[in-house]
């Protein structure tokens, strides 16, 4: 059983490394499930953040004869101290299994630790783990991990429906260089790097090896066309349809049939490079009809940044650009913090026109509305009437699990309104 105190928690954290947010869901997680799946995009830390709790491991990626032992002989590999760490399991799936039988057989939480860039295709030779297996996503860094929030307002405030203040935080300007950079590791603790090159060579190696290596055909040039119309329509809800027809191949070139688009986004997801949106589908007051069609994120705005060849400078002169981006930007923070919560991010609009750009729901069926503005007053008041419409939209139950309405910003001000809506700077999002 390890230790639940933060002090013992951490008592073997290495030195240098960079406290995530997911950390404590992973000890919490490791007391009650015989094996947790840390799961997300190539580059995030995964196996990072796994090995400060692991006391044995084994990386399946170091050579090719190791990932087929694991495959013939599975129980070779997860012989070891626990919880073990087995990095890139995906590689052996036949480990799935193996991992569930070793589970059963001891009878005992905390056993191992798997990481992994993709997930396999669904085998029916795999046995649920059910009961077994907790699943926990690492994103790229939030701003409060990578040390540009301020950490004055917690998701859980928003959530307990108190005032709040806050002052500082980054400036509009600072925050397009943040949404270049994105959250990755590598970018965030050198920031010598080139993020453009970075970027630019890991989307690459998305379209060419990540996916080939995940076992999913597709043709690396018309993977990268879709990936910059995606781009081009990132915080956008867009059916499959528009983003083939955008996704064209040279000057003239053909389009990209919707079967291949949305088969082309299931690989995408499936090596956890984008996300979707889903729609919200709350009870109504009236016959209003919702819209259901999802809306479209790279795990981090900056892939979507690196796509476009887009810069801090030219975010500036395209506000347009830079809104959408910046609103990508804040549904990564807030994924990363509703996950601390057991929330889903979701977004709003129904067929008479009325939008809310992200919902974020939890268990327990509460939820808190939020609009993303770059700032502006009348940006800021339009926002507000936005939500407090939704409020009166939704149905008497509904409305007693709503906890509160917010505006998110580029500013450096947070603040309760008159109205009762709340003003949040984005750079003061942090905690627990």
């Amino acid at each position: 059983m390890l230790p639940r105190s933060s002090q013992d928690c951490w008592r073997r954290v290495a030195s240098g490394y960079t406290r995530r947010i997911v950390d404590s869901i992973l000890l919490d997680s490791l007391d009650t499930f015989g094996a947790v799946i840390i799961e997300g995009p190539r580059a995030v830390g995964k196996t990072t953040t796994g090995l400060q709790i692991a006391k044995s491991s084994v990386r399946l990626d170091s050579s090719p004869e190791l990932s087929g032992l694991a495959e013939i002989s599975p129980r070779s590999v997860l012989a070891g101290d626990t919880p073990r760490l087995i990095d890139e399991w995906q590689l052996a799936p036949t480990l799935w299994n193996a991992v569930r039988h070793e589970v059963d057989q001891r009878g005992a939480p905390g056993q191992f630790i798997l990481t992994g860039s993709a997930t396999p295709t669904d085998d029916v030779n795999r046995h649920s783990g059910a009961g077994r297996f907790r699943r926990v996503t690492l994103r790229p860094m939030s701003l409060a991990e990578s040390g540009e929030s301020t950490n004055d307002i917690s998701l859980s405030t928003l959530f307990a429906g108190d005032t709040l203040g806050g002052l500082g935080g980054p400036s509009v300007e600072e925050y397009t260089h943040l949404i270049v950079r994105g959250g990755w590791p590598g970018l965030v603790t050198q920031p010598r790097r080139s993020a453009s090159e970075y970027l630019s060579s890991y989307l690459d190696d998305v379209a060419r090896v990540d996916l080939a290596g995940a076992g999913i055909r597709t043709d690396p040039l018309r993977m990268r066309a879709l990936i910059r119309a995606l781009a081009r329509n990132v915080s956008t809800e867009i059916a499959a349809t528009r983003l083939g027809k955008e996704a064209e191949i040279g000057e003239g070139g053909a389009e990209i049939s919707a079967q291949t688009t949305r088969r082309y986004l299931d690989a995408l997801s499936r090596v956890f490079v984008v996300e979707e949106q889903p729609a919200w589908a709350p009870h109504l007051r009236s016959r209003v009809r919702l819209r259901t069609q999802s809306k479209w994120h790279f795990v981090d705005p900056s892939l979507a940044a690196a796509a476009l060849g887009a810069r801090p400078r030219s975010l500036l002169d395209d506000l347009h650009s830079l809104g959408l981006l910046f609103e990508s930007l804040c549904i990564r923070d807030l994924r990363v913090h509703a996950q601390a919560l057991g929330g889903t991010v979701y977004h709003y609009r129904d067929e008479v026109g009325l939008e809310v750009d992200a919902i974020v729901e939890i268990a327990d069926g509460r939820w808190a509305a939020f609009e993303v503005k770059l700032g502006g007053t009348a940006n800021i008041d339009s926002a507000a009437a936005h939500l407090s419409a939704l409020a009166r939209k939704v149905s008497d139950q509904r409305a007693d699990q709503l906890t509160s309405l917010n505006v998110l910003t580029a500013g450096t001000t947070s603040y309760t309104r008159p109205d009762g809506v709340n003003v949040v700077a984005l750079g003061h999002l942090g905690g627990r």
